[in-house]
């Protein structure tokens, strides 16, 4: 049974940073595409970056330049930087993880951004 355990949101001020954090268990994780995703109150879930199994990455235009996706394989972990932080990235963010045996989600973390 494949599970994705986030970590690392909370409570920050504008301008701050978080690194979220998506462990994943099971097999194929090197070959997956993995992805974070958001959804704020009253919004579709949409997403905010994704990297390939060969590390190609794609952004959110609403991100670009300020959130960075990485992996680690041999980890089974997807992080998340986040910097510069505005009040519109609050939301709870989800990791994905899909391939061709199966495509699943975390339970998702939240991200105040407040002063």
């Amino acid at each position: 049974q494949v599970q994705l355990v986030e970590s690392g949101g909370g409570l920050v001020q504008p301008g701050g940073s978080l690194r979220l954090s998506c462990v994943a268990s099971g097999n194929f994780f090197s070959i997956s595409e993995v992805g974070w995703y958001r959804q704020a109150p009253g919004k579709q879930r949409e997403l905010v970056a994704r990297i390939t199994s060969i590390g190609n990455t794609n952004y959110a235009d609403e991100v670009k330049g300020r959130f960075t996706i990485s992996r680690d394989n041999p980890k089974k972990t997807v992080y998340l930087q986040m910097n510069s932080l505005k009040p519109e990235d609050t939301a709870v963010y989800y990791c994905n993880v899909k391939n061709r045996s199966y495509n699943r989600w975390g339970q998702g973390t939240q991200v105040t951004v407040s002063s």
